[in-house]
């Protein structure tokens, strides 16, 4: 899905979520966005980035295993 969330606002953004998250119990999704909203219910963020001109980088994050790095570093 490819932002498919752009034109929506927030209340909609929540709504389109929610409805990914209960189909997402017997389908993977793959979406493109750049909604905070959308990305905070992600399972695992996959972003490109280019810190250098013409070489891009991929950078991954599993939010389960963010989370357990975060309660970690705090305890």
């Amino acid at each position: 899905l490819d932002e498919v969330d752009a034109p929506l606002d927030d209340s909609n953004t929540v709504r389109y979520c929610d409805l990914v998250r209960k189909m997402s119990q017997s389908t993977q999704f793959l979406f493109i966005t750049h909604n905070k909203i959308t990305m905070e219910m992600a399972e695992q963020l996959i972003g490109v980035t280019m810190q250098e001109q013409g070489v891009s980088r991929v950078v991954a994050v599993d939010i389960e295993e963010a989370m357990k790095l975060n309660e970690d570093v705090a305890a």
